[in-house]
């Protein structure tokens, strides 16, 4: 029997807390599924701790028209979940976090730029960050949608970071690296202004991402 896609999301929203990328019940995270045939996303409830969630409690969103299944409403962030999913096919989950550092930089209004090769992993030669709009609002999916173009990341202003995975696992992974990404920046402005690699350097560790991490 298939494992329960609810359950895999609990499991990968603990490992959030584990990595040090949230705390108490900020942030959410989504899969993309079906159910009864019906295209759409199972997300995180609102306001609820992930130490306390069964599967019953994780509700299915409706990508067509953002209706919800299930005993629990949904984050309250479902909008850019939904919108991620329905503008770029082949994500199949999304995390959003209020992880230390990159909300640091968010609250800076700061893109991170191309101060180390790993910049590239995230599709591009910067982590934008997003404009400011209310959380839970269009207006903030919108400009999430737009900082996230031809990226795998972004910051939101004021607020905290999305990443884009193709599974769970690798939306885990890129926001461990967002978040270490955003650190080490920090730590490295303390010092003085980051060196930063030029656009041919940055142009050939994007050349090597496109097959990073491939074994075959």
């Amino acid at each position: 029997m298939p494992a329960d896609p609810r359950q895999s999301l609990i499991t990968a929203a603990h490992r959030m807390a584990a990595e040090g990328l949230n705390r108490g019940t900020a942030g959410n995270l989504s899969l993309r599924a079906k159910l009864d045939g019906v295209d759409g996303f199972y997300v995180t409830p609102t306001g609820m701790s992930y130490d306390s969630l069964q599967a019953e409690d994780v509700p299915f969103v409706k990508l067509a028209d953002g209706s919800h299944v299930g005993r629990r409403l949904p984050s309250s962030e479902w909008r850019f979940h939904r919108d991620i999913y329905a503008a770029r096919p082949e994500t199949g989950a999304v995390l959003h976090a209020h992880s230390p550092f990159a909300t640091s930089l968010a609250c800076l209004r700061r893109d991170i730029p191309p101060f180390h090769y790993m910049i590239a992993r995230f599709g591009g030669d910067t982590v934008r960050c997003s404009d400011y709009a209310t959380f839970g609002t269009q207006a903030l999916s919108d400009t999430a949608l737009a900082a996230l173009e031809e990226r795998k990341g972004c910051l939101l202003a004021n607020h905290g970071m999305i990443v884009c995975g193709k599974d769970l696992g690798e939306a885990l992974a890129l926001g461990v690296e967002l978040e270490s990404l955003s650190e080490q920046f920090w730590r490295a402005s303390q010092l003085g202004s980051p060196m930063l690699l030029d656009t041919e350097q940055m142009a050939e560790a994007l050349g090597k991402f496109a097959t990073y991490g491939k074994q075959t």
